[in-house]
């Protein structure tokens, strides 16, 4: 640690303005008392959401009888100087950017539901927070080389995959709280404690599977299928007809899922038969942009705050760190044989374990061999967008867009392709100069 006192750890916000997320990082943190003494320094470009999050970190910090250091920064080298952990929670372009994203392959016929890990609206969503990562890689490098990298930012995959191999940083964690909440959902739907439950999981983000599921040394998948048997509203479901077809169950939700397979949203009639939302992070954006507002208000005028937990893995990491108290987490880092039939430099999502040595990612071996074939064409895409980045090749965006399976069941490859250019025209320049070019053929 650099700090002078280990259980005062200096924890780094970029991004800090996504307030509502903050709050409940913070809301975890301070819930340890180990943690209740940190410097919580906080970053963020727009000077209102920065002064929203300090309020914000200062109230919870009271509510939880916590008596850290909160620092406000609107230089990122000053809040990065000298911490120990940084979280990353960066959404370059905002809600106007996602709108993009959503607005313009909509005109070409294509479908998306959350646009925030594959297809269009992933592939361009990495490509405009890389030069973001790029610099904070290097900050990182500079001020507070022993840091922890916390990424919060979508899409996870090409986002620990791009750090990896554009900035050197080997401290990176990729952290999402998908396989926590499908188990915490499973049990409920089984009727069984959470804390009673052994599982495991593994696979990528917001595609990872889960290989094992046991309560009291009862392997509770049959009593998943009796439920599912039972109750055809059940079966209306992308998760639940993945998991009856594929035999494992996807640990992200129908929404997410049904993006990353060409099967359910090119088809009308899926999209009745499973309920899809389509467009539906447009709501959750605007739900995001008004819950802020209610925050900002709230602290404006004295009016008190709900804080809650969430549970998340960066503060249980950071205690874990801090006191060497062991934990399992789930984490996305490069695979590098984690995970022996996908490919090596991809980024895989497996138990880890925590401990003052920091994170240790845990080898699974193989993957059932359908599971294995959907995690490599989702990392396909991927290693494309990594490589249009860090090789400045724009062809690669459009190759990328070409192996995403959703985008490729829906538009003839010409459409694949202008539509690229719509997406580079739109978003100018949030990307680095060398894809910014338009190559309709």
């Amino acid at each position: 640690m650099s700090t002078a006192h280990p259980t005062a750890p200096k924890i780094t916000f970029v991004g800090a303005g996504s307030v509502v997320f903050t709050q409940g990082l913070l809301a975890d943190l301070f819930a340890f008392d180990e943690l209740k003494s940190a410097h919580i320094a906080l970053h963020d470009i727009d000077a209102e959401r920065l002064a929203t999050a300090r309020a914000a970190a200062e109230y919870i910090a009271a509510e939880r009888g916590a008596r850290p250091r909160v620092t406000a920064h609107a230089d990122r080298r000053e809040a990065l100087a000298g911490a120990d952990f940084v979280i990353n929670i960066v959404q370059v372009g905002m809600g106007e950017a996602t709108r993009t994203d959503f607005d313009v392959p909509a005109r070409y016929g294509l479908r998306q539901t959350i646009g925030d890990t594959l297809g269009v609206g992933g592939i361009f969503r990495a490509l405009r927070t890389f030069p973001l990562l790029e610099a904070l890689g290097r900050d990182i490098a500079e001020v507070c080389p022993d840091a922890w990298l916390l990424n919060y930012t979508n899409p996870m995959a090409m986002n620990v995959q791009y750090l990896a191999e554009a900035t050197g940083l080997t401290r990176v964690v990729g952290l999402c709280h998908s396989v926590y909440w499908t188990i915490q959902d499973l049990c409920e739907l089984l009727k069984v404690p959470y804390e009673e439950v052994t599982y495991q999981a593994a696979g990528v983000n917001h595609q990872a599977w889960v290989l094992r599921l046991e309560h009291g040394g009862e392997d509770l998948h049959p009593r998943l299928d009796a439920l599912i048997a039972e109750d055809p509203q059940l079966r209306r479901r992308v998760r639940m007809d993945m998991y009856r077809r594929l035999g494992h169950y996807p640990t992200e939700t129908s929404e997410h899922s049904s993006e990353y397979v060409p099967w359910y949203l090119h088809h009308d009639s899926e999209i009745d038969r499973l309920r899809l939302p389509v467009g539906a992070y447009l709501g959750i954006v605007d739900e995001n942009v008004a819950e802020y507002e209610r925050t900002r208000d709230a602290l404006a005028c004295g009016a008190p705050l709900t804080v809650e937990g969430t549970m998340e893995y960066a503060p249980q990491i950071i205690h874990s760190i801090v006191t060497g108290t062991p934990r399992t987490v789930y984490g996305n880092v490069p695979n590098h044989g984690l995970i022996e039939n996908l490919p090596d430099r991809g980024t895989v999502e497996v138990p880890c374990l925590v401990d003052a040595s920091g994170v240790q990612p845990t080898r699974v071996g193989a993957l059932p061999p359908q599971l294995a074939a959907l995690n490599r064409a989702y990392l396909s895409t991927t290693d494309l967008v990594v490589r249009a980045a860090t090789q400045d090749e724009p062809r690669h965006v459009r190759h990328a867009a070409m192996a995403d399976p959703a985008t490729a069941a829906t538009l003839r490859v010409e459409e694949i392709w202008q539509l690229c250019d719509d997406m580079v025209r739109a978003h100018g320049d949030l990307l680095q100069p060398a894809l910014r070019t338009e190559l309709a053929l």
